[in-house]
């Protein structure tokens, strides 16, 4: 732990030696967190940790999973939006696929935040898909 994280002022350590070996030393699973978090920050929009129980929203991340689940009978996209914070589901009911979402690809999407079975869900939200060139 260094002085800085010690001292409980939240600044980062200095020194360009110090950032290297701090980059270095995380994995590469902290390191991409880092970056969707800033990316989240940057873009304006909601931390998904911070989203609570039928809050407006816009996130942003990366889809982590996409699967095709029936819900009541009815076809469901299911994807899972990662930010670096924690992850939220999102839904677009009577879809089977949508061409763009896939696993890997950065998207924003927003809408209310519900609660099921102890997950975020975005169910059928207004998105946008992230250029390619960007991830």
């Amino acid at each position: 732990m260094s002085a800085a994280s010690r001292s409980g002022n939240g600044e980062k350590p200095a020194g360009r030696f110090r950032r290297m070996l701090d980059r270095l030393s995380s994995s590469q699973e902290d390191l991409e967190s880092e970056e969707l978090q800033e990316d989240s920050q940057a873009s304006g929009c909601t931390r998904i940790s911070d989203c609570g129980d039928r809050q407006i929203v816009k996130v942003t991340g990366t889809l982590r999973t996409v699967t095709l689940r029936p819900r009541a009978g009815v076809p469901a996209l299911e994807a899972e939006l990662f930010d670096g914070s924690a992850a939220l589901d999102v839904v677009w009911l009577g879809r089977r696929s949508i061409v763009g979402i896939e696993p890997g690809r950065r998207m924003i999407a927003s809408g209310r935040i519900a609660m099921s079975h102890g997950r975020r869900v975005l169910f059928n939200p207004k998105y946008e898909l992230r250029p390619l060139g960007q991830e």
